[in-house]
Protein backbone atom coordinates (compact mmCIF):
# COMPACT_ATOMS: atom_id res chain seq x y z
CA UNK A 1 0.00 0.00 0.00
CA UNK A 2 1.32 3.51 -0.99
CA UNK A 3 1.70 5.87 1.28
CA UNK A 4 -0.89 8.11 -0.77
CA UNK A 5 -3.23 5.16 0.15
CA UNK A 6 -2.65 4.98 3.85
CA UNK A 7 -3.36 9.28 3.49
CA UNK A 8 -6.54 8.77 1.95
CA UNK A 9 -7.44 6.12 4.69
CA UNK A 10 -6.59 7.81 7.67
CA UNK A 11 -8.41 10.77 6.25
CA UNK A 12 -11.39 8.62 5.76
CA UNK A 13 -11.22 7.16 8.87
CA UNK A 14 -10.88 11.05 10.79
CA UNK A 15 -14.12 12.12 8.65
CA UNK A 16 -15.86 8.92 10.13
CA UNK A 17 -15.14 10.66 13.96
CA UNK A 18 -15.86 14.24 12.68
CA UNK A 19 -17.74 14.51 9.54
CA UNK A 20 -17.89 18.07 10.03
CA UNK A 21 -14.43 18.27 8.46
CA UNK A 22 -13.99 19.56 4.96
CA UNK A 23 -11.25 16.97 3.78
CA UNK A 24 -9.73 20.21 1.34
CA UNK A 25 -8.85 22.38 4.37
CA UNK A 26 -6.89 19.35 5.41
CA UNK A 27 -3.17 20.14 5.86
CA UNK A 28 -0.81 16.70 6.11
CA UNK A 29 1.94 18.55 8.09
CA UNK A 30 -0.24 20.91 10.61
CA UNK A 31 -1.20 19.41 13.73
CA UNK A 32 -4.61 17.78 13.81
CA UNK A 33 -5.62 18.93 16.80
CA UNK A 34 -5.43 22.58 15.40
CA UNK A 35 -7.38 21.70 12.37
CA UNK A 36 -9.75 19.68 13.88
CA UNK A 37 -11.89 20.10 17.19
CA UNK A 38 -11.77 16.50 18.74
CA UNK A 39 -11.55 16.09 22.28
CA UNK A 40 -9.15 13.30 23.90
CA UNK A 41 -12.22 10.62 23.64
CA UNK A 42 -12.46 11.36 19.53
CA UNK A 43 -8.93 11.20 19.27
CA UNK A 44 -8.46 7.76 20.97
CA UNK A 45 -11.59 6.47 19.07
CA UNK A 46 -9.88 7.74 15.91
CA UNK A 47 -6.48 5.75 17.01
CA UNK A 48 -8.56 3.26 17.57
CA UNK A 49 -10.07 3.34 13.79
CA UNK A 50 -6.35 2.81 12.15
CA UNK A 51 -5.62 0.39 14.69
CA UNK A 52 -8.43 -1.76 13.23
CA UNK A 53 -8.18 -0.56 9.94
CA UNK A 54 -4.73 -1.41 9.50
CA UNK A 55 -3.97 -3.57 11.84
CA UNK A 56 -1.08 -1.49 13.06
CA UNK A 57 -0.49 -1.92 17.27
CA UNK A 58 -0.27 1.79 18.06
CA UNK A 59 0.79 2.02 21.87
CA UNK A 60 0.16 5.10 23.92
CA UNK A 61 3.48 5.66 24.58
CA UNK A 62 3.75 6.80 20.51
CA UNK A 63 0.37 8.67 21.06
CA UNK A 64 2.61 11.64 21.76
CA UNK A 65 4.32 11.61 18.37
CA UNK A 66 1.39 11.01 16.03
CA UNK A 67 0.67 14.47 15.92
CA UNK A 68 -0.47 15.30 12.12
CA UNK A 69 -1.60 13.45 9.29
CA UNK A 70 1.57 12.77 7.92
CA UNK A 71 3.01 11.49 11.21
CA UNK A 72 -0.03 9.12 11.04
CA UNK A 73 0.74 7.92 7.51
CA UNK A 74 4.43 7.29 8.23
CA UNK A 75 4.03 5.61 11.24
CA UNK A 76 1.18 3.00 10.24
CA UNK A 77 3.80 2.77 6.33
CA UNK A 78 6.36 1.55 8.62
CA UNK A 79 4.52 -0.61 11.01
CA UNK A 80 2.24 -2.52 8.69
Amino acid sequence: MSDAEIRDQVVQELLAIAPEIDEGDLSDTELLRDQVDLDSMDWLNFLVRLHKRFEVEIPESEYASLRTIEDLTSYIGVHR
